[in-house]
């Protein structure tokens, strides 16, 4: 539980009343500054005690041979590590020559907030001197949404009842040798004590060689090439002082310390304010002095214009974002908190990432190596598709600069089309384990998916035609080389030796997620080449010669997608994960101790496998993505079957269990996976969020929101609603756009309501009866009830199955039932 006396609730506020040494690495992620490009940890103004230091820059990172024990043609080859970028957080203080150390002063008062309507860390504090003087400091640490490189902090100081010596040392260091816990000076993987394969990778060697260092009055200039991947790098610092009292500053630059260090005449009650801007370039391979140049720029045009607008700016964006982006509970303070929090995040995460991909801790920490994955297509890209698009633009442009070499990974597989890695930086695949990584071949279909959802949300046709129609192409081009036809009984088309989401279950035959999104993938293509051909006949030109289409390929994807197997067993009336998943013995996860989970940290990768128990949401997380091609008793027998054999050890399933609960009724369960969702980071609730936050949860909590509880959904590019709304909420309020025309959504209990601000009318459906939005009147619908409500959770003992030669049940609490019979047509 959160510590409310330590985090209080503020709507609009992230707040810590209590300094403590406890859950520091919590502290220091959740009190995350960043833009999408740049993240600035939650660490201390003072830059001592920390779980992890950290500064980074999405997408900047160190390349590192990939040893495998047994080397096999195909495997990763080249490991990617996000770097820990020089620290100009850091402003030490000094009084009488007795330094501020947090956990040893003491301190009468201490609030640090995190206002989520301005993106400003502030923090005030009243320091109690060995030698009784009364001390107040106030800091604030902003990273400029606006300016995309730019930071700003301030750091003020003032002597209550006596005079003083005051020393503030401006610093940027750049920490090597061990300095860092995290993400600098180890080898990464291997097992013992403290293992962890969501971590980071640690590189033994020194990872930023210094190029050119220099000071210039109060500027400090320091830059840096990384050892193996080349990769650029500049950071200048400035600083104004602002103060009535005499002021001596002297400065010094080396190649891993800058210090612009003030000292103050302080008088009683006469404060001391220095503010310090900071920018940071980076690049794949433009000279240092370049980048130096171009923050040199950024910082004399900051100056010039004064400070002071820069916070302007920082609001003004953030009331745009949260004009459209914002969702309302009103009555629920805790959970709106917790719900603009996680919201803020993901505009952290994205929105500056530019043509850059959102790493899956985005740039709140090191964990996963500031690798991308595919959740960014399926569980960030729908908010930012509905509340900001040139967002969600930006971020699949990432894919597009990766298909070359999506292309030459499908050739070293032996596939046509193209390959999306499992995990990357750069482009190539990073993940050293094929079982659990590029065996998830899914990401193919998973960003085809995204592009989709996107075109059909926005209209914005011309994105296809000026490049993504590459991608859906070569990406359905895959699985026609991949999967294979079969001709027994009838005519199939099946795609084997691939993992699904469940990372428990791998290297399998017709994994369900897989082919259902496969087919959506294939069908989506052939759709998509037409609609250029029509549209754009130009655009369709260029095309057939960049990819060398020929139109004979939108037949064979089309004969796929129909003759695509999904698996269905007709005794259970359920859909198996995979052709052979129901053979597996049950995980009796009800008597697992919770000091065993998660499993992937206490079992072998092969006693796993063996059983039937899910790491997150495979078939369920079809069911809502693919929502319109399963029918209603589907999904709750598919729901019911796998939810309790689903461990959560994932931070991406429980939200997609939110999601499908409260589709088919189970209400309190809905939000009960919801709300372990919104707290997961906030309250720890896997023991990792010092490592980062979990970007994909973030986004899971908006689509829990607008999906789940708001009811929307798009299949088929058309907008419909089907509320569920929970029993102790008056109301549910959201923004979204669909096709350039702007909505606000409100559930009530008895009535759905929905206000067009802007746009074109909008022809919607609620609840399977057709509406036209429009500006000139606000449409209200009523409802009766909100959906079924089902007691309780479905449990193992709900099914049964036998397997063994001798008739006896696989776990002693599920009783006998005749024998399965595996069926392959859909159900």
């Amino acid at each position: 539980m959160i510590d409310r006396d330590r985090y209080p609730v503020d709507e609009w506020k992230l707040v810590e009343r209590i300094y403590s040494e406890d859950r520091m690495g919590l502290s220091e992620t959740i009190f995350t500054v960043a833009n999408g490009y740049l993240g600035m940890r939650g660490n201390s103004s003072e830059g001592r005690t920390a779980h992890e230091h950290g500064t980074f820059i999405n997408g900047f990172h160190e390349v590192w041979p990939i040893r495998h024990a047994e080397q096999a043609y195909g495997f990763a080859e080249v490991g990617q590590t996000i770097v820990n970028v020089p620290d100009a957080k850091i402003m030490r203080l000094y009084v009488d020559d007795e330094p501020l150390v947090l956990d040893v002063a003491e301190l009468l008062t201490f609030n640090r907030e995190l206002d989520l309507r301005d993106g400003v860390l502030r923090r005030e504090l009243l320091w109690l001197t060995p030698s009784g003087k009364r001390v107040r400091v106030a800091s604030s640490r902003m990273v400029s949404f606006v300016e995309r490189h730019l930071a700003v902090m301030t750091f003020e100081v003032t002597v209550e009842n006596a005079n003083a010596t005051v020393v503030v040392s401006s610093q940027v260091l750049n920490r090597q040798d061990g300095e860092d816990e995290f993400g600098r000076t180890a080898e990464g993987g291997g097992g013992g004590a403290g293992f962890d394969p969501r971590r980071a990778e640690r590189l033994a060697d020194r990872v930023l060689q210094p190029v050119e260092h220099w000071q210039q009055e109060d500027r400090t200039v320091v830059s840096y090439r990384v050892t193996h991947s080349h990769m650029t790098l500049s950071v200048v610092t400035d600083h104004v002082v602002e103060t009535e009292n005499e002021v001596q500053h002297r400065a010094s630059v080396g190649p891993d310390i800058g210090k612009n260090v003030y000292q103050v005449r302080a008088r009683a009650g006469v404060p001391v304010k220095i503010t310090k801007v900071v920018a940071y370039h980076s690049s794949r391979g433009v000279p240092p002095r370049e980048l130096i140049d171009r923050g040199q720029r950024l910082l004399d045009r900051v100056l010039d214009a004064g400070v002071d607008e820069q916070y302007a700016l920082q609001r003004e964006w953030m009331d745009a974002f949260w004009e459209r982006s914002d969702v309302e509970i009103p009555g629920q303070p805790e959970v709106q908190q917790a719900v603009r929090w996680n919201l803020f995040m993901l505009a952290q995460a994205s929105a500056r990432a530019d043509s850059s991909g959102v790493p899956a801790k985005g740039l709140t920490g090191s964990g996963y190596s500031g690798h991308y994955f595919w959740d960014t297509e399926i569980y960030v890209m729908p908010f930012l598709t509905y509340t900001s698009p040139l967002f969600a633009r930006n971020a699949m442009k990432m894919r597009e600069r990766m298909l070359p070499a999506a292309r030459r990974r499908a050739r070293q597989l032996n596939e046509g089309g193209a390959l999306f890695p499992w995990r990357t930086i750069s482009g190539e695949e990073a993940s050293a384990y094929y079982a659990a990584g590029t065996a998830q071949y899914h990401i193919n279909a998973d960003v085809a998916y995204a592009i989709a959802k996107y075109v059909r949300a926005t209209g914005d046709n011309d994105f296809l035609a000026r490049g993504a129609i590459d991608i859906v192409v070569e990406t359905a081009r895959l699985w026609t080389t991949l999967g294979f036809w079969r001709r027994t009984n009838g005519t199939s088309f099946h795609i084997h030796g691939v993992t699904g989401p469940d990372e428990y279950t791998t290297v399998v035959n017709d994994n369900l997620f897989t082919n259902v999104m496969a087919r959506f993938n294939l069908r989506y293509a052939a759709e998509s080449v037409r609609i250029i051909a029509d549209q754009f006949p130009e655009a369709y030109a260029r095309m057939i010669d960049r990819v060398g289409f020929d139109e004979s390929e939108i037949g064979e994807w089309e004969r796929a997608a129909e003759a695509m197997v999904v698996p269905y067993s007709r005794a259970f009336n359920i859909h198996p994960q995979d052709a052979h998943f129901l053979d597996r013995e049950v995980w009796d996860l009800e008597n697992t101790p919770q000091d065993k989970l998660p499993l992937l940290l206490h079992f072998h990768p092969l006693v796993i496998y063996r059983f039937q128990v899910l790491k997150q949401a495979d078939v369920v997380l079809a069911l809502f993505l693919l929502s319109d091609e399963f029918s209603d008793e589907m999904k709750r027998a598919d729901f019911d079957y796998y939810d309790p054999l689903t461990t959560g050890d994932s931070t991406l399933s429980a939200v997609v269990q939110s999601i499908i609960a409260a589709e088919i009724g189970y209400r309190d369960l809905a939000m009960e996976y919801f709300e372990h969702s919104l707290f997961v980071d906030l309250d720890d609730l896997h023991n990792n969020a010092s490592d980062g936050v979990h970007v994909a949860s973030t986004g899971g909590v908006w689509s829990a929101l607008v999906y789940g509880f708001g009811g929307m959904r798009d299949a088929g590019g058309h907008l419909t609603f089907d509320p569920r709304l929970p029993a102790d909420w008056p109301e549910l309020r959201f923004r979204v756009r669909w096709q350039g025309s702007r909505l606000v959504v409100v559930v009530r209990q008895d009535a759905l309501e929905i206000e067009m601000l802007s746009g074109d009318d909008v022809e919607l459906s609620v609840r399977g009866e057709r509406f036209t939005a429009s500006t000139s009147a606000v449409l209200q619908v009523p409802l009766v009830g909100q959906g079924p409500d089902l007691p309780g959770r479905p449990t193992v003992a709900q099914f049964a199955q036998t397997r063994r030669d001798d008739g006896s049940l696989m776990t002693a609490s599920i009783p006998t039932l005749p024998d399965w019979e595996a069926d392959e047509d859909q159900g």
